[in-house]
């Protein structure tokens, strides 16, 4: 179901909208890792999947779109998986930390809502990072926030910033999480200030 909705889904946005440019893709990772990426509208979960095509995307979605079943079911067989924000436990952390030691690359949009305004990065993707060993690579989304801009075919861009790699610890403290939260933080704030270059472009 997913290398089915890539397909359409792609093949749809390339139709209606711009063209979809990669940046710095020479960061791009070797599996498993966690992505991490701005979230200003839905449209960014497409492109950043597209941008890493042919490796699959776990994504970690919020519980309430899980709670119709036709809704859950589809999304599940996208590759998402329901995290509960408001309360999130140990229990959240055992499918990610799973998916990471199978092999597979975690998405997180760590603002957790959608959102242009500059809130602080959630420290969950560290801390499964952390208890995983994981990298994280980092990525911002510059394009078209709603259809009818995508309708204009302004340029779409997904840009990659350096990695951020991890030592496992079983237990991270908080500073640890702070430490690198602020780091992750940084990362993304550059690449979002930065100008872009428009290195690879995918069509």
């Amino acid at each position: 179901m997913y290398y089915f909705g890539f397909f359409v889904a792609r093949t749809a946005l390339r139709l209606l909208g711009g063209k979809l440019v990669i940046e710095n893709a020479n960061k791009q990772l070797t599996t498993p890792y966690i992505v991490v990426c701005t979230h200003t509208t839905w449209l960014d979960i497409l492109f950043l999947a597209f941008s890493l095509w042919p490796t699959p995307i776990f994504y970690m979605a919020k519980q309430e779109l899980f709670k119709m079943k036709p809704i859950a079911y589809l999304l599940k067989k996208l590759n998402a998986f329901p995290v509960n924000r408001d309360n999130p436990g140990p229990s959240s952390l055992k499918i990610p930390l799973k998916l990471l030691k199978s092999g597979k690359v975690v998405g997180i949009f760590p603002t957790g809502t959608r959102t242009v305004e500059q809130t602080s990065l959630k420290r969950g993707a560290i801390t499964i990072a952390m208890k995983s060993g994981a990298p994280i690579l980092p990525a911002v989304y510059k394009g078209p926030l709603t259809f009818r801009e995508l309708l204009k075919r302004k340029p779409i861009v997904i840009k990659f910033g350096d990695p951020i790699t991890f030592q496992k610890e079983i237990k991270p403290n908080k500073e640890m999480i702070e430490n690198k939260a602020y780091e992750l933080q940084t990362i993304i704030k550059k690449l979002e200030e930065s100008e872009s270059t428009h290195t690879k472009d995918t069509n």
